[in-house]
C-alpha cells in the first residue's frame, strides 16, 4: 500500500504527517489555524487521499511557518509513497468552480519541482489565514513532491471561496494523477526523478 509517515521537529513548527494514497478520504487535521485545516479536509476528502496531519507551530508571530512547513512535510510525504512512480497515471488536471470562482489546476508528477500560480486576493486574510500563504503552501508542497504544478483562478470575488476552490483542484488533478494506470513508469527516459 502506497503510505508514508513524516515527521519534523524545528525550533519553529513540530510536524507530524501520515499519508495513504489509496485512501478513502478520511482525515484528521490540527494545525491551530481553521480556514487552513479545512482546506487540507477538503483536500483530503476531493483526493480520496487518507491524511492525518499534525502541526504545532509559533502562531504567535502568525501562521507563515505552520503553512509552509505542513506544505513541506505533505511534499515529502507524498513522494515517499509514490515510491518510483511506476504505473502512475501521472497527469491530472482539473476545474472547479465555487459560487461566483472558478480555479484551475494541471499537474505533472514528474521528479522536476516547478510553480505557476495566478491569484488575486481582494483581502489580507481569510479567518487567522493570511491569504498570501496559499502560494507559500502550493510551492512548499510541489518542490518537495518533485510536482509540476500550474494553480490558476480563472475568476472570483470572494477568498474564501478561490482559495478553496484551488485546493479543491490540485486534489482533483492529484487523484487522477496517482491512479495506478499499470505499466511501467509513464517517461521516455524510464524515470520520473
Amino acid at each position: 500500500m502506497r503510505t508514508a509517515q513524516i515527521s519534523r521537529k524545528t525550533k519553529e513548527t513540530e510536524i507530524e504527517i501520515f499519508v495513504r494514497l489509496d485512501g478513502e478520504g478520511r482525515v484528521n487535521i490540527d494545525t491551530g489555524i481553521g480556514f487552513f485545516d479545512h482546506m487540507l479536509t477538503a483536500f483530503g476528502v476531493h483526493s480520496g487521499i487518507d491524511l492525518d496531519v499534525r502541526c504545532k507551530g509559533d502562531l504567535y508571530v502568525d501562521a507563515h511557518h505552520s503553512v509552509e512547513d505542513t506544505g513541506i512535510c505533505l511534499g515529502k510525504a507524498f513522494a515517499e509513497a509514490l515510491g518510483d512512480k511506476a504505473g502512475i497515471s501521472r497527469y491530472g488536471t482539473a476545474f472547479v468552480p465555487m459560487d461566483e470562482s472558478l480555479c484551475f489546476c494541471s499537474l505533472d508528477i514528474s521528479g522536476r519541482p516547478f510553480l505557476v500560480f495566478s491569484g488575486d486576493f481582494s483581502d489580507d486574510r481569510v479567518g487567522e489565514f493570511d491569504t498570501c500563504l496559499t502560494e507559500e503552501f502550493f510551492r512548499a508542497f510541489a518542490f518537495n513532491a518533485g510536482i509540476t504544478l500550474h494553480i490558476n483562478e480563472l475568476y472570483g470575488k470572494n477568498d474564501h471561496h478561490i482559495i478553496e476552490a484551488m485546493f479543491k483542484a490540485c486534489a482533483h488533478a492529484l487523484k487522477d494523477a496517482v491512479k495506478l494506470s499499470g505499466g511501467a513508469v509513464l517517461s521516455t527516459k524510464g524515470v520520473l526523478e
